[in-house]
């Protein structure tokens, strides 16, 4: 089964490629470095010949407000157009959960935008809306500082391991689409300013993590349930803890992002 992975030289897109290969699978890793822009369309009709599905697992370079939603505006509509006429029978594309809750964040309102086109594109989908990466937990102290103090929320979440994000997409993309909507989380659940803090302590980060109620998550204001998925959720396996414990050098920290 051919698989085209847009996005699959990044942190999960290489990640999916690899597991395909094992099971298989004809994947190509399709990104503005192998040649294919999704934003210009340059190589795109090349790279989706023969494809059976296509999982769209990009992020905007840029999370300005007006730039995010030209990126993921124009790049699913030049996705959805060359696979109608390549005749893809999948699209899959990675989301974040608790998208059409925050509506008050830019990057959300453009995750809203490519949702939608998605839904009313003649290709059948699966919209997988996954949680935060333990990968980006420093990345999310990064860009939440006030002076020398990490600001971060008092709420719920359920962050998962990279590997387990591209093995449960990888699962749905070989399956058949959904028409609908996906919610993949981790095993856990935790409070994002004490996990955090924990893992700036694993890395010898001496940054002091507030819980501020009134700290913004990527520009909206989120109550204690807003980033948790569903009960019917399909669940990684690894815990943080067996994350945090692997060997220096096989977790690779992400800048951080609110979606994947």
């Amino acid at each position: 089964m051919k698989i085209v992975v847009i996005g699959g030289t990044g942190l999960i897109g290489s990640r999916l490629v690899h597991q395909l290969r094992e099971r298989g699978h004809e994947a190509v890793a399709a990104a503005p470095n192998t040649g294919v822009n999704t934003v210009s369309g340059e190589g795109l009709a090349e790279a989706l010949k023969g494809a059976s599905a296509v999982v769209d697992v990009s992020n905007s370079p840029s999370w300005e407000d007006a730039a995010v939603l030209k990126f993921f505006e124009t790049s699913t509509r030049n996705l959805l157009t060359h696979e109608a006429a390549a005749g893809v029978g999948h699209h899959v594309a990675l989301s974040v959960v608790g998208t059409q809750r925050l509506s008050a964040s830019g990057y959300f309102r453009a995750k809203i935008a490519q949702e939608k086109l998605i839904k009313e594109s003649s290709i059948p989908y699966s919209i997988v809306q996954a949680t935060q990466f333990f990968e980006f937990l420093k990345g999310l102290a990064d860009i939440s500082l006030v002076g020398d103090k990490v600001h971060l929320p008092p709420v719920l979440f359920q962050p998962m391991a990279a590997d387990d994000v591209a093995t449960l997409v990888g699962s749905i993309a070989i399956g058949s689409p959904v028409n609908g909507t996906v919610e993949i989380g981790g095993p856990e659940q935790f409070r994002i300013d004490e996990l955090v803090q924990r893992r700036l302590v694993h890395l010898g980060d001496l940054r002091q993590v507030i819980a501020d109620p009134n700290a913004l998550y990527s520009g909206a204001k989120i109550s204690e349930r807003t980033l948790l998925p569903g009960n019917d959720a399909r669940l990684g396996e690894t815990r943080f803890e067996t994350w945090v414990n692997q060997p220096t050098g096989s977790i690779r920290n992400a800048k951080s992002q609110p979606a994947a």
